[in-house]
């Protein structure tokens, strides 16, 4: 799993107990996922279908660097099924899990279609190189 998102964690992120909100993760999770999908399957048309158990394992609190780690685990006809942790990035120490967030390809009308894609694609200028 590649971690390229890293994010500080200031006063606008806490929940009341002074440590980061859920939600506020959920969302950056959810961001990080769909560009990484929009990528891979080189479509801007691409939404969350499905996001599985999370499991919040540790807090961050305030002045905490913490890192997104998201990896293609399975490519359906329309869809790219993920799994995604999200870790202090000083610590290693695991913040929350999730085994499955699901994305699905649409054409420009909203429908599920195709992506053609069997395996992680790495686009650079036009040209795509395949990760083995």
């Amino acid at each position: 799993m590649n971690f390229y998102t890293r994010k500080w964690i200031k006063p606008e992120d806490l929940n009341p107990n002074g440590t980061l909100f859920g939600g506020t993760l959920l969302r950056w999770i959810d961001e990080e996922a769909v560009i990484y999908a929009i990528v891979q399957l080189g479509n801007p048309f691409v939404v969350t279908k499905y996001i599985s158990e999370i499991n919040f394992v540790s807090s961050a609190k305030q002045g905490d660097i913490i890192e997104m780690g998201i990896e293609a685990v399975t490519f359906g006809t329309t869809s790219l099924t993920m799994r995604c942790e999200v870790r202090n990035k000083i610590t290693r120490k695991t913040i929350l899990s999730i085994d499955k967030l699901v994305f699905v390809n649409l054409d420009e009308d909203g429908n599920p279609t195709p992506h053609n894609k069997t395996e992680i694609t790495y686009a650079y200028i036009g040209i795509e190189k395949t990760n083995k």
